[in-house]
């Protein structure tokens, strides 16, 4: 049962791994955007939660647990079943959610955040080696670019969900409710449906690696260890725009809870649809004519996401901050959807998944000591622009780290299969 049926196309078999993963990679940013999006609400109803900085260590805890168990469900994906690992990672995290609609006090929400934190972190190294097993060769950064458009389309929802938070008769608990619900129910087709891939890079035909083997063949790869830090350093400043913009965006502009939660998610996450969209055909085109294509195109993207930043931070008026989520987006695009084409030309194919969890751990990770500090530098009434220019920098550092990378020639051979 984990092996795709002989009789089926590997080319449609390929596309029908995207088309069954998109409503999951949905859910996976969708459950965890609508707490941002819903923050007055909750507050409102769980008064325990008190501060701004409280608040941000709950965003910041979800991330932590997420990030340290990341290696682990990429390992675990490697070493024995990606579908599998997926399957329990979305039934396991849907009723998650569904708990975190009966939580009633500060500490409550804390569990919640970390358990989602450890079933959604086998999620995204397993589906996106699983796509790139069966993307093998001139399709793959477009493959992974139309799975994370189902991602940004989660943030869209997810930022949409103020307005129901805001409705008497609904509410912050009845989304939960029903997204965690929803999982649950459509992880049992996905479990029929989904098979590894049959040649999965060869990982049948290789034994297993040890963790601590794993690790090492990682750390003593130059052009892994660049990967890591171009991954991470770019994601600090997408962590804050996910999280905090909802809430930057209604008290800078004295706007509504739902129209900051659209206004902070629905147009950048289009425009970012759209940057993975072209920047997926970009990369598998410009792969036509050299190793380095994706490189180029992904550098290309956060090339565009550090002036976006420093423009939302200094942004007079609503349209003005908007116009600039939108030039996030689009440069966002082009970074996310080749971040594992990527990997997969610097790290052979039975160690993606760990490597794709140890590029999240230390990013995610990250990510978490910024929404604290961002919370914590807001507490203390810190200039939002010069927040953004510092976010910035740190992203523009970024690119020099990108092209420094090195693909591996025996990997190129890849590229040529279809």
């Amino acid at each position: 049962m984990s092996s795709t049926p002989a009789s089926a196309s590997p080319v449609r078999t390929a596309w029908l791994v995207i088309l069954l993963l998109m409503p999951v990679a949905l859910l996976n940013y969708l459950d965890r955007q609508m707490l941002a999006s819903m923050k007055y609400s909750v507050m409102a109803d769980v008064p325990s939660i008190g501060s701004e900085a409280n608040w941000g260590l709950m965003l910041g805890q979800f991330k932590w647990v997420y990030a340290a168990l990341s290696p682990i469900g990429g390992y675990i994906a490697d070493r024995f079943s990606r579908r599998l690992t997926i399957c329990g990672s979305v039934f396991v995290w849907s009723a998650v959610t569904w708990w975190t609609g009966q939580a009633t006090t500060y500490h409550e929400l804390l569990w919640t955040r970390s358990l989602m934190g450890i079933s959604e972190a086998f999620y995204m190294p397993a589906a996106l080696a699983l796509i790139a097993d069966y993307h093998l060769g001139a399709t793959r950064s477009r493959a992974v670019g139309l799975h994370q458009t189902a991602i940004y389309l989660g943030v869209i929802v997810g930022g949409a969900s103020g307005y129901i938070a805001d409705a008497p008769t609904l509410g912050w608990r009845f989304v939960f409710h029903a997204c965690g619900l929803f999982g649950v129910i459509y992880a049992l087709p996905l479990l029929l449906l989904l098979r590894d891939a049959p040649r999965g890079g060869d990982r049948s035909a290789a034994p297993g690696i040890a963790p601590w083997n794993a690790v090492r063949e990682l750390a003593a790869n130059p052009s892994f260890l660049l990967l890591v830090l171009f991954f991470t350093l770019p994601a600090l400043a997408a962590w804050i725009v996910r999280d905090w913009m909802p809430a930057i965006l209604k008290q800078r502009y004295q706007i509504g809870q739902g129209q900051a939660g659209v206004s902070a998610t629905l147009y950048w996450q289009l425009a970012a649809m759209a940057g993975a969209v072209a920047g997926g055909w970009l990369a598998d085109r410009w792969m036509k004519r050299g190793a380095r294509g994706r490189i180029y195109t992904s550098a290309i993207g956060v090339a565009l996401i550090a002036p976006a930043i420093v423009g939302v931070g200094a942004a007079p008026a609503l349209w003005v901050a908007v116009a600039y989520l939108i030039l996030f987006g689009l440069g966002w695009g082009f970074f996310d959807c080749n971040s594992m084409p990527i990997l997969s030309q610097i790290v052979r194919p039975r160690l993606r998944a760990t490597g794709y969890g140890v590029m999240n751990f230390v990013s995610i990770g990250c990510g978490g000591l910024a929404d604290w500090g961002f919370g914590a530098l807001r507490d203390r009434h810190a200039s939002l622009s010069l927040i953004c220019t510092a976010f910035a920098s740190v992203a523009v550092v970024s690119i020099g780290c990108v092209l420094l990378i090195r693909p591996r020639p025996e990997l190129a051979l890849e590229e040529t299969r279809t």
